[in-house]
């Protein structure tokens, strides 16, 4: 069972409707003793989720990062565009017991948030949920190993 590991990097993004959230969670991560790696945005100016979700997802696909976080409003938007990429998993969590299931059973390995429907204080909660619950294995490696496309 894995949990992640705090020498490896955290991919982290947003668009500018989870900028905010972003740089909380960011600071936060880090105060944990987590390395970021901070993909944008920058600002609260008006920016498009992809340029944004393909980098991170991309971070984590290929190694250069453990897992990721990634805020946008509604958190669907990240999450559609993460999971085009093989080998990503992401979740959209609105409370700390969705981020722990997505980890346990789903072996998820990228945290989506949705900024606008939750206070910072939770986003803050799911995402340490989401970073120290282990994935189970058992029969849920079983039906993960099923949810590629090749």
């Amino acid at each position: 069972m894995n949990t992640f590991d705090k020498t490896k990097p955290v991919a982290i993004g947003s668009d500018h409707a989870g900028y905010e959230y972003k740089t909380v969670l960011a600071d936060m991560l880090r105060e944990a003793g987590y390395t970021v790696k901070d993909f944008g945005t920058n600002s609260p100016d008006s920016v498009d989720y992809p340029d944004f979700a393909h980098p991170v997802s991309s971070a984590v696909e290929n190694g250069e990062a453990e897992w990721g976080v990634l805020v946008c409003g509604s958190a669907n938007g990240v999450a559609i565009t993460a999971n085009k990429h093989q080998g990503i998993r992401a979740a959209i969590a609105w409370q700390e017991d969705i981020a722990q299931l997505a980890r346990q059973h789903n072996n998820a390995n990228i945290i989506c948030i949705p900024a606008r429907f939750i206070p910072t204080p939770e986003a803050e909660a799911i995402v340490n949920a989401f970073a120290t619950t282990p994935f189970e294995g058992g029969r849920h490696a079983t039906r993960v190993g099923k949810m590629a496309c090749m």
